[in-house]
C-alpha cells in the first residue's frame, strides 16, 4: 500500500532531516549570512537560528580562522572540501573546539555553501578514557603488591621503633617517632591503594542523580565548602542512572571537594552541579561490535584558578596532582568508578572556568527508592 505526501510535509522533510543529525549544519549565503542553522548549530554557535541569521559568519568564529579561506574556496571551485583538526576555539564558543569540516556548494543557490561542523573534542576525550583505563588496571595490580610485599615489613619496622623507642634518649626518640609516623603515612597509602584491586561485581540499581548531587551538596555546605556559594541547573527530565549509589556519591564528593580546594579562600567563589541529556554519543566496547550510548551528563563547575594545560590530559592518571600533600589518587579512583559503570570523566579547565564532566548511559528501569531525607527529585535553580 503506497501512500502521499502533503506538500507541507515535503517542505517540512528536508528541515526535519537536518536537525535529526548530530552534528552542527549551517546555511552560508553569497553574503555570508547564516541562512538555515539545524538545532545542533545553535547549541555550538550559543545562539538561535533567527539571531545567527542576522549575522555574518565571520562574526561567530575566530578572527582569520581557516574556515573562512575554505568558504572562499569552495565558492571558487564549486567543489567540496574537507579539513580536520580545525581549532575554533574562542571566547564565544569555549576552549578546546577542535572541529573537522566538510563544505560544500549548493549548486542550486550559486555562492552559497552548506557547512558540516564535527567535533573532535569529544572523540579525542574518549580516546583518552581509555588510556586512562588502562592506567587504573595497571594501578589494580601494583595495589596488589603493594599489600603484599609492603605492609608486612613495614609492620615490623614500626614494631622496631616503638621498641627502639623505650631504650633511647628524649633526643633519639623524636627520631624513633618519626619513623613510627612515616611509616603510618605509607601504610595509609597503600590501603588507599588496595581500592583499585577490587574487582568484585558491582551492586548497582536505578537511581535518580539528583538525589545523590542534593546529598552532595548537603555534605559539602556542612563541612569542607560551608563559605562557597552552591547552585545547581538540573534538568528534572532526565532518566535514572544504573549505578551504584554510595559510589556515585564517592565520585561526586570527590569532585565537589576538589572544586572547593580550587577555589580556596576566593572571596566570590562559586560551585555549580548541572545535568543535562546530551544523544549522539556513543563508545565502542573493546572486543565487541556493541556501543554504548552515554546520554546522561552530569557536571560539575567552578571558577577557580583552572588546572596546568600541561596537566590535563594526565589528570586521571594515579599520582598526578596539584595539591602540596596530595597522593594523586582520588581522581584516578573517580576514573575507575566511572569507567566500572561504562562511563567516562573529562575535564575541561581554563582561567576560572574548570568543568569536570561525566557521561553515563540512562537506566531503563523505575527509579530506586531513596533513603535519604534530604534528597529531591530534580530541579532546577
Amino acid at each position: 500500500m503506497s501512500g502521499t505526501m502533503s506538500d507541507d510535509t515535503k517542505a517540512a522533510l528536508p528541515m526535519a532531516v537536518l536537525n535529526a543529525i548530530q552534528n552542527p549544519v549551517v546555511l552560508v549565503n553569497e553574503r555570508g549570512l547564516v541562512t538555515f542553522a539545524n538545532w545542533e548549530a545553535e547549541a555550538f554557535f550559543g545562539a538561535s537560528a533567527s539571531h545567527l541569521a542576522r549575522h555574518d559568519i565571520s562574526t561567530f568564529i575566530p578572527f582569520g580562522s581557516p574556515l573562512l579561506t575554505l568558504i572562499e574556496q569552495v565558492r571558487e571551485r564549486r567543489a567540496a572540501v574537507n579539513e580536520y583538526r580545525v581549532d575554533l576555539s574562542s571566547p564565544r564558543l569555549g576552549a578546546d573546539k577542535l572541529v573537522d569540516l566538510y563544505v560544500a556548494p549548493v549548486l542550486s543557490e550559486p555562492g552559497s555553501v552548506v557547512i558540516v561542523f564535527q567535533e573532535r573534542s569529544m572523540a579525542d576525550k574518549i580516546d583518552r578514557q581509555l588510556t586512562h583505563r588502562a592506567a587504573a588496571r595497571s594501578v589494580t595490580g601494583l595495589a596488589s603488591m603493594l599489600a603484599h610485599e609492603i605492609k608486612n615489613p613495614l609492620s615490623g619496622i614500626r614494631g622496631a621503633a616503638q621498641l627502639l623507642e623505650s631504650s633511647v634518649n628524649d633526643e633519639d626518640r623524636a627520631l624513633t617517632r618519626l619513623i613510627c609516623d612515616e611509616t603510618d603515612r605509607i601504610v595509609s597509602l597503600v590501603d588507599r591503594m588496595e581500592v583499585f584491586s577490587d574487582e568484585r561485581p558491582v551492586d548497582r540499581h536505578p537511581v535518580n542523580i539528583h538525589s545523590i548531587l542534593d546529598h552532595v551538596k548537603a555534605v559539602a555546605r556542612a563541612g569542607f565548602a560551608r563559605r562557597i556559594r552552591i547552585t545547581e541547573n538540573y534538568d528534572p527530565s532526565l532518566p535514572p542512572v544504573y549505578a551504584n549509589r554510595d559510589q556515585l556519591v564517592q565520585v561526586f564528593l570527590n569532585l565537589v571537594k576538589n572544586a572547593a580546594e580550587a577555589i580556596g579562600d576566593k572571596p566570590d567563589g562559586e560551585i555549580v552541579l548541572t545535568t543535562a541529556y546530551r544523544p549522539g554519543i556513543r563508545l565502542s566496547v573493546a572486543g565487541t561490535q556493541e556501543k554504548i550510548s552515554l546520554p546522561l551528563e552530569f557536571c560539575v563547575h567552578d571558577n577557580g584558578p583552572g588546572v596546568p594545560a600541561d596537566l590535563v590530559p594526565h589528570l586521571f592518571d594515579p599520582f598526578i596532582t596539584t595539591k602540596t600533600n596530595g597522593s594523586g589518587l582520588g581522581l584516578a579512583l573517580v576514573a575507575k568508578i566511572i569507567g566500572g559503570h561504562g562511563g567516562i570523566v573529562e575535564c575541561d579547565s581554563q582561567t576560572s572556568r574548570t568543568i569536570f564532566r561525566v557521561l553515563m548511559p540512562a537506566s531503563k528501569g523505575p527509579t530506586a527508592e531513596d533513603p535519604d531525607p534530604i534528597a529531591v527529585k530534580g530541579k532546577t535553580r
